[in-house]
């Protein structure tokens, strides 16, 4: 079965980023430079097949392409290099490394809900303590505890002199008083 022109192709949840595209485009390529390769060579003296990377096997499977048809091979390898130059791209950074569990849990839920090929970068940023930061092209969206810390601090700062004073007040009233208390039984 050869790909159909305009053929919708779907991408695996292994497939969550920028770095696996690259890596999958330069598999791709090294896969039709042995196949040309193989067309020089005497027959019967053909070295085995290079043994494609799980993601690239997983890919190959939901599509039903057969990589060893070159039609097949040049549709995916069209494919993978609009989807790095065009595919919807989030950041996000966490406090600690997300388990894989939960980056397909958060890809499967990007692609669902915003766009089926989302790409997803997941950075490190331990000074967050909890929650994450999100990034697009154009937006940046702080969810991390540092920053609802930050902005209780702010209201913390604020409110503390006032209450402050409140006391110093009730103090100087208690005292002003109580000594004038004394000194009138004397």
């Amino acid at each position: 079965m050869a790909p159909e022109h305009g053929q919708t192709f779907v991408l695996p949840v292994l497939v969550f980023g920028v770095v696996e595209v690259r890596r999958l485009r330069r598999e791709i390529e090294a896969l039709e430079d042995f196949m040309n390769q193989s067309k020089l060579r005497e027959p019967g003296k053909q070295p085995a097949l290079p043994r494609l990377s799980r993601l690239c096997e997983g890919l190959a499977q939901v599509n039903h392409l057969n990589l060893l048809q070159p039609d097949h091979r040049q549709a995916l390898a069209v494919f993978l290099q609009q989807l790095e130059a065009g595919a919807p791209s989030i950041h996000i950074s966490f406090a600690s490394d997300p388990s894989s569990s939960f980056t397909a849990k958060l890809v499967g839920w990007l692609r669902a809900n915003i766009h089926p090929y989302t790409l997803l970068e997941i950075g490190l940023q331990p000074t967050l303590a909890a929650g994450c930061v999100v990034r697009t092209n154009n937006k940046v969206f702080d969810l991390s505890l540092r920053e609802r810390a930050g902005d209780r601090l702010e209201l913390d700062l604020i409110a503390v002199p006032r209450v402050a004073e409140d006391v110093e007040g009730d103090r100087r009233r208690h005292i002003d008083i109580a000594p004038s208390d004394i000194v009138g039984r004397d």
